[in-house]
């Protein structure tokens, strides 16, 4: 198993996102979809690769131009551990408390979300049984 850091805010995450769209770019290309758009200078793009890089989940190579950077974490697994996390904070001390709080909220958002929730849990259980 490969070891990693979470992307630890908004523009981690979105340039993990657009690597993910994108595939293998350069700091150049990520910086003129996402830093430029948002008045950013170039140097922050590149602090954020950086990062990325540090944390495991960005590799780079050389190409003919300089340096090209690829994720190296698929992003259903960085998604799975986002949302582990953030359950973890969310429900905190009292886990049933807050589920209860979470299914009524959702129930009163919408019913029919309320419904594939109840259909997704279903899903699982049978696939842990059956495996």
């Amino acid at each position: 198993m490969q070891t990693y850091r979470l992307p630890a805010d908004g523009l981690e995450y979105e340039v993990m996102l657009l690597l993910w769209q994108l595939g293998t770019v350069s700091v150049r290309e990520l910086h003129e979809h996402l830093g430029v758009p948002a008045g950013r200078v170039y140097t922050t793009t590149a602090k954020v690769v950086d990062r990325l890089r540090e944390k495991g989940l960005i590799s780079r190579k050389r190409d003919s131009g300089g340096f090209v950077y690829s994720p190296t974490i698929d992003r259903q697994e960085v998604e799975r551990v986002r949302a582990r996390h953030l359950l973890n904070r969310f429900l905190g001390a009292a886990p049933h408390a807050a589920m209860a709080a979470l299914v009524e909220a959702v129930g009163e958002i919408d019913p029919e979300l309320l419904e594939e929730l109840e259909q997704t849990i279903k899903s699982k259980r049978e696939s842990e049984h059956g495996a």
